[in-house]
């Protein structure tokens, strides 16, 4: 009986270090997730400055078939003064 009692000791013992080791294995796992969930935000704001960003320099942007039918517009324009004044 005084056997098994100090195994049964020794089976708690073991089983009190595994339950430390859980808690210590989820308190990581915790931590890493607020890392986590604190990078995706960050992520997430970055992304919307690079968002901002783009929309103003898309609102800079030059409108190239503007600028092209004024190009074309001008060449046939001279083309035209061209032929007219010889």
């Amino acid at each position: 009986m005084a056997v098994e009692l100090a195994n049964l000791r020794g089976s708690f013992d073991r089983f009190g270090r595994d339950i430390g080791e859980i808690k210590t294995a989820c308190a990581v796992l915790v931590a890493r997730s607020d890392r986590t969930e604190q990078d995706v935000r960050d992520l997430r704001d970055e992304l919307d400055q690079v968002r901002a960003e783009l929309d103003g320099v898309k609102g800079r942007q030059w409108p190239l078939q503007s600028v092209a039918a004024l190009g074309s517009a001008t060449a046939i324009g001279l083309g035209i003064w061209q032929v007219v004044g010889r």
